[in-house]
């Protein structure tokens, strides 16, 4: 049975689709419910159960979130389960939570499912496991660079999630929940889609091909057009940023005009939130990976790993590699250590 037939005819008589959702300890609390919460809402909606789900962790422990939830399951992920649909939810640390036996697990349990789906660091996970490799698959874009680098046999793109062929990856939370609704859509209708989204008062406006922005611009699109515009070209230079009137150029905007949108939009200097946006990315790159500082900092375009240090240590109160030493962990209150 292929998860893209539907299995739900008008008689309403066919079974509930089988799910198992394994969680990793330290994911994010809003991918979970965005897998999780589509699904309540279209029982609830059509008054009969057209998903049946079980939640497992690699051990069978409860999974605490980032938010510093703990979240009970029912057992242990084996890889004996079979159903209609896997969703695996990965967030930090998989080394630590997904060695090499639950990569073995994965292998073995996606042959007894129609539909495997990788959501944020899930999609890690189906490619270390071979799973994707030839096929399309997307990933946060905080990681799709090194995504790409590290599985050059996975056809990677930027898009909001990919729904191809048996395997599917999402490359954030509300990617996830468009997902779990298109998903809904080709399952059960239209009509049923619609009725979920409404419950959670919700616009489905993107595509899945829409490419994933390092910056969510919501409203401001439609009523800051120009703005948007800027802030996106910002964000495709962030590596080798532009000097403002070289921006200006490419937009089409005086300097001025420039100057007075970010004045009124963000309240700030088009040149101090382009640092900002770089130093942003900086800040993501040493608190979640290893790579040196220097490199970071060719990364966020600085070509001084002087400045770099400089500016980074004027924004954060620290210097990359303070900042990295004391690396944000989650302890047991799940508060942030700073």
């Amino acid at each position: 049975m292929s998860i893209s037939t539907p299995r739900i005819g008008s008689s309403g008589t066919q079974p509930a689709l089988k799910v198992l959702v394994v969680l990793l300890p330290e994911s994010s609390l809003m991918s979970l419910a965005c897998v999780l919460d589509p699904m309540r809402a279209a029982n609830r909606t059509a008054a009969r159960p057209l998903f049946d789900w079980t939640i497992k962790s690699p051990k069978g422990n409860s999974s605490r979130l980032t938010a510093g939830i703990d979240i009970p399951v029912d057992g242990g992920f084996t890889g004996q389960e079979s159903g209609d649909l896997l969703v695996v939810i990965g967030g930090f640390n998989l080394d630590r939570h997904a060695g090499r036996g639950f990569t073995a697990r994965l292998q073995s349990a996606s042959r007894r499912f129609a539909c495997v789906a990788g959501i944020e660091s899930g999609c890690w996970l189906l490619a270390r496991s071979g799973l994707v490799d030839g096929r399309p698959a997307t990933a946060h874009w905080e990681e799709l660079e090194d995504f790409a680098a590290g599985f050059p046999d996975v056809k990677v793109r930027s898009d909001r999630f990919v729904a191809e062929g048996k395997f599917w990856t999402s490359g954030g939370a509300s990617p996830t929940f468009d997902m779990m609704l298109h998903l809904t859509r080709q399952h059960f209708g239209a009509a049923v889609a619609l009725d979920v989204a409404s419950i959670f008062v919700y616009d489905e406006t993107h595509a899945a091909t829409d490419a994933q922005p390092a910056v969510s611009l919501g409203r401001m699109q439609r009523q800051a057009p120009e703005l948007s515009e800027a802030i996106r070209l910002m964000e495709r230079t962030m590596e080798r940023p532009l000097v403002l009137e070289a921006l200006c150029r490419k937009l089409g905007f005086s300097r001025r005009k420039l100057d007075m949108l970010f004045l009124r939009g963000l309240e700030t200097t088009p040149g101090r939130y382009y640092l900002r946006l770089r130093l942003q990315a900086a800040q993501r790159l040493v608190a979640d990976t290893d790579l040196p500082v220097s490199e970071i900092a060719l990364r966020s375009g600085f070509d001084s790993l002087s400045a770099f240090s400089r500016s980074f240590r004027s924004e954060y109160g620290h210097s990359p590699l303070k900042m990295r030493q004391a690396k944000m962990r989650v302890p047991r209150d799940g508060r942030a250590a700073w």
